[in-house]
């Protein structure tokens, strides 16, 4: 293996250490004694799910194409997926407990099905692969919110930049192996997908710091998040083609790390947003609505997949996260404007009480 792996690999893994270890009260945020007991408890439960769904992610385009299924087949497959977790995402979504169960029998059932080479069964395995990602990123977040906290334009805002950016996300899932490896190279999926993982897990240790302050707050921080994503996944555009070890290779799996970062600020920077803009008693079936239109864009991309070059493929997603920044400077701007309206109405409300007694 490349020693360009391991240093990479070995840089983020003590970068993220660092950042860990040397994290103090205020960079953590507190929570009641009563609610760290769930969420001790949550948190085992949750790590378990994330590790079945992450375990298989380098491998499953490598997977397909050695069964012998072409690029074209490999986005059809992918389609199904993104499709079946539109089309059903919001029936099965509701009741968090049952959500939660539904996830882990469909995920199972999934992942049973890679272990055939028939197309039809990898097919049914994608459907319920989608239904499972759907439940995985909204029952169990809106299950931790709801004991945790016991649609105007801002939802709409919020709703577009999720689609934005988990759009793109989803769509680098699909280009990442073809980008790295665009004439067959031989390439370490797993390790390069656990130097992925590594640097996602920086992007948490940032955000929770992040979070933990009162400011910046995370609609003014993710903005350059955003910006820095594209960026990222615009070098496979720039750079001169080539995969594996070459120069450009080595530049697009930096590019792809700093994406990776950006993804694990995204997450718990959402799920803050979220929690503040959509009520809980709907945030799972709203949430899993905001999913049609990524789930769409990512289905029309993948089924044209042959019709469009990857650099084009990139230049888009690229685009996208550009809008979602504006978007996010936009939602900014309008939780701003809305709390300075409130501050100025509890102030006017204020001081009508002191003068009633005076006029009296």
């Amino acid at each position: 293996m490349e020693i360009f792996y391991f240093l990479v690999f070995g840089g983020l893994a003590a970068v993220v250490a660092v950042l860990e270890f040397s994290k103090s009260n205020k960079d953590r945020v507190n929570t009641p004694t009563a609610f760290n007991s769930f969420k001790n408890n949550y948190l085992v439960v949750y790590s378990l799910m994330m590790a079945g769904d992450w375990l298989q992610g380098p491998y499953v385009y490598y997977l397909y194409s050695q069964y012998g299924y072409g690029k074209g087949d490999i986005g059809q497959l992918f389609i199904a997926g993104f499709g079946s977790s539109m089309l059903f995402g919001t029936i099965v979504g509701s009741g968090r407990k049952r959500a939660c169960v539904t996830y882990c029998i469909t995920y199972i059932l999934s992942c049973i099905t890679k272990h055939s080479p028939h197309y039809k069964v990898l097919m049914l395995g994608r459907v319920l692969g989608g239904i499972a990602t759907s439940l995985l990123f909204s029952a169990f977040e809106s299950w931790l919110v709801a004991e945790h906290f016991k649609s105007d334009e801002k939802i709409a805002l919020l709703g577009a930049i999720q689609s934005l950016f988990e759009g793109s996300m989803y769509t680098f899932v699909f280009l990442w192996t073809p980008a790295l490896s665009p004439s067959g190279e031989d390439i370490p999926h797993g390790f390069i997908f656990a130097t992925f993982m590594l640097a996602s897990m920086l992007g948490s240790s940032v955000a929770s710091r992040l979070l933990a302050r009162s400011s910046p707050k995370a609609e003014s921080y993710m903005q350059i998040v955003f910006l820095i994503s594209a960026a990222a996944l615009m070098l496979p555009v720039i750079t001169i083609k080539g995969g594996g070890i070459s120069f450009s290779g080595c530049i697009q799996l930096m590019g792809f790390c700093a994406f990776e970062a950006c993804v694990g600020i995204f997450w718990p920077s959402i799920m803050k947003m979220r929690s503040q803009y959509i009520p809980e008693e709907a945030r799972s079936t709203i949430m899993n609505f905001f999913r049609i239109p990524l789930n769409i864009f990512v289905c029309v991309v993948l089924y044209n997949v042959d019709a469009f070059p990857i650099i084009v493929m990139f230049g888009m997603c690229s685009i996208f996260l550009f809008v979602a920044s504006l978007l996010q400077r936009r939602l900014m701007f309008i939780a701003e404007l809305q709390k300075s309206k409130s501050q100025d109405w509890t102030a006017m409300r204020e001081l009508g009480t002191e003068e009633e007694p005076l006029n009296a």
